[in-house]
């Protein structure tokens, strides 16, 4: 499936315009941390863009999100160590505990694209072009700021060699390349 087909596939699932928006940002990360650690763009940026592909369907629930993905994936021929990955991310719903690089990419990568949109957004201009590294790490201690945005996972860049100020440097400037398209 080549990345046109993907857009369009997530689109038939996905109608909210924000939700959309992070399937982009966490594609463009995770084609960043692909070209960092030498491992294969395309097929972990399309595991950035399909991840959440379900998350209009279980609709939040944690046992469900990302399971439902893997069928819809699968019926559609996506590589498996792809789906494997999408699974992975979402570890409530499979009871395993992720264990390759591709799986903690994936669930580091798509998370801090959370944190980074919103410290874009209490810029006066809400635009990430101003967002520096800085004020994203300074941010990972904040617990009341983006609340729902897993830290733990975040730290998972860790296991895959990137430390964190290097993985928020590298995050933010994947999304500053797609600003347009994210609406930052």
């Amino acid at each position: 499936m080549n990345r046109d087909q993907a857009e369009e596939l997530l689109k038939s699932y996905i109608t909210n315009e924000k939700m959309l928006y992070h399937c982009y940002s966490s594609e463009a990360v995770l084609r960043a941390l692909a070209k960092r650690l030498g491992q294969n763009e395309k097929k972990w940026a399309l595991a950035g863009l399909l991840h959440d592909i379900d998350s209009e369907i279980t609709n939040g629930d944690s046992k469900r999100h990302a399971l439902e993905a893997a069928d819809i994936l699968r019926k559609h021929g996506i590589d498996e160590e792809i789906i494997d990955a999408i699974k992975m991310h979402n570890e409530h719903a499979t009871g395993l505990e992720r264990t390759t690089q591709f799986q903690y990419a994936l669930a580091a990568g798509e998370t801090i694209t959370g944190l980074i949109y919103a410290t874009a957004l209490v810029y006066p201009d809400r635009k990430i072009k101003d967002v520096q590294t800085k004020s994203v790490t300074k941010r990972m201690n904040q617990t009341a700021f983006a609340a729902s945005v897993n830290r733990t996972t975040i730290m998972e860049c860790e296991k895959i060699g990137i430390p964190l100020y290097e993985f928020a440097e590298i995050s933010i400037n994947a999304m500053k390349e797609i600003a347009e398209k994210i609406g930052l």
